[in-house]
């Protein structure tokens, strides 16, 4: 589902965000990416859905070489990725119903469709009630609620997540983590980026960390 072979990605001031990385994520499989700050997690989300391109080496997404695809192809692509922004990116002037619609409307959903689409995730994630609320009035786990439901409404194959636990009680927390499990019981593939390392911990996830652009540890927790 997701291949990095040998990704080096180096910013014009010549530092190397990542360093001649190697990892292999295969379909339905959930792991953890964690790292101090400038580890690479981010840039490495970013590799995998198209914001960066790597300065060589190759990114295979479901069979398909980011590297040789146009700009033009990288919106199809993006269609089968879900991504929860570390900033959860919600427009200030939509309300919920239409911050979680317009994944659908880029899709050429129906007005009918969408309305019934959008009205199920949000009950999933306990928000129904704030349908039509503007999402800044939200407290911070609503808004991540909202940025997940918007991410998740078409079922993407791959679901990408840049510390999306981040300043969140531990009540948020696990309603949060939950959601990700129940998408990857769904076969969603899912990558978590996250400081939260009591989060890893509780999960008995595959943990892939990253020290200075490269991957120092990748291993598989074993469940109790």
């Amino acid at each position: 589902m997701i291949q990095l072979h040998n990704v080096s990605l180096a910013y014009q001031n010549d530092m190397a965000a990542l360093n001649n990385v190697s990892l292999k994520v295969p379909k339905g499989d959930f792991i953890f990416l964690t790292g101090q700050s400038g580890a690479g997690k981010s840039t490495l989300l970013k590799l995998l859905y198209g914001a960066l391109d790597p300065t060589q080496g190759q990114v295979v997404i479901d069979g398909q070489n980011i590297s040789r695809l146009s700009r033009s192809q990288i919106p199809h692509l993006r269609r089968k990725i879900g991504v929860v922004f570390q900033d959860f990116k919600l427009l200030p002037q939509r309300t919920v119903l239409e911050n979680v619609a317009v994944t659908l409307e880029v899709l050429g959903w129906g007005k009918k469709d969408i309305g019934k689409k959008v009205y199920h995730i949000l009950k999933q994630m306990g928000l129904e009630h704030k349908i039509n609320s503007n999402p800044l009035r939200l407290s911070g786990g609503e808004q991540q609620r909202v940025a997940l439901a918007r991410a998740l409404v078409n079922d993407p194959k791959i679901l990408l997540a840049d510390e999306p636990t981040g300043n969140l009680d531990e009540e948020n927390k696990e309603q949060i983590l939950s959601i990700f499990k129940e998408a990857n019981i769904r076969g969603t593939t899912v990558v978590v980026a996250t400081h939260d390392r009591r989060a890893i911990e509780n999960s008995h996830r595959r943990l892939v960390v990253l020290e200075k652009g490269r991957i120092v540890e990748d291993s598989n927790v074993i469940a109790e």
